[in-house]
């Protein structure tokens, strides 16, 4: 796996390390994602499908809490992925953040994998 660092973004609660890997992009938020940090997982993952990776994995692993504004911004990047012949994985979601997908009913969209690497097998199939 490429482990070069290509972006990172941070605002206190959150941070955001984007590599590559492939032809997709793996995204790590650390921290809260919230209505205050939104904006900091929107830009990035709008940046890497507008430079052509249109294929995202969002690597939950390190996400603490993800509220309604933070949902909205992957069912935003879910559009414009797919739009591009991509799509948004999520892999590694902590029980409390898989909570806000399963009340809402938002877990059915997206593909949801148990590790970072099944995400990667499967976005590869796309």
């Amino acid at each position: 796996m490429d482990r070069g660092m290509v972006g990172r973004a941070n605002r206190g609660r959150l941070h955001v390390e984007v590599r590559h890997h492939g032809a997709s992009a793996v995204l790590t938020p650390v921290g809260e994602l919230d209505h205050h940090t939104a904006e900091l997982l929107r830009e990035p993952l709008e940046a890497c499908v507008d430079e052509g990776y249109p294929r995202l994995v969002v690597d939950c692993t390190q996400l603490e809490f993800c509220d309604s504004t933070g949902l909205n911004v992957l069912l935003g990047a879910r559009l414009k992925a797919e739009a591009e012949g991509g799509g948004v994985h999520l892999a590694g979601m902590r029980p409390v953040v898989a909570r806000v997908f399963e009340i809402t009913g938002a877990e059915a969209v997206f593909s949801v994998h148990e590790s970072v690497q099944a995400a990667l097998a499967d976005s590869a199939t796309e």
